[in-house]
């Protein structure tokens, strides 16, 4: 996919409020054509966040899953899942205890 034809796609990522407890993570909006890249996009404007969401090997953490669109992402290495135009999509941390 060339640079021209992101143009006018944005996709509206939101965190879930349990990042909140150790940052302040707004919903972002970025132009991106796949998941990775609109992640990259998060992160380069929230570099905390990225710790949170991915692990050293860049794959999503184990405690995180994400969706697309109301779908759950297909793999959690290449974060290759496409984005369409207004696309919502919902970082989560899934929560743990008894």
């Amino acid at each position: 996919m060339q640079a021209d034809d992101v143009e006018g796609i944005m996709a509206h990522l939101h965190f879930t409020r349990q990042l909140a407890r150790f940052l302040d993570v707004p919903s972002v909006d970025v132009a991106a054509p796949c998941l990775r890249a609109a992640l990259d996009a998060a992160f380069a404007r929230h570099p905390r966040l990225r710790g949170y969401v991915l692990d050293e090997q860049g794959a999503l953490r184990a405690n995180v899953v994400i969706f697309i669109d109301g779908a759950r992402c297909r793999e959690r290495r290449m974060l290759d899942d496409a984005l369409r135009p207004d696309s919502q999509v919902y970082v989560l941390q899934a929560l743990s205890g008894g």
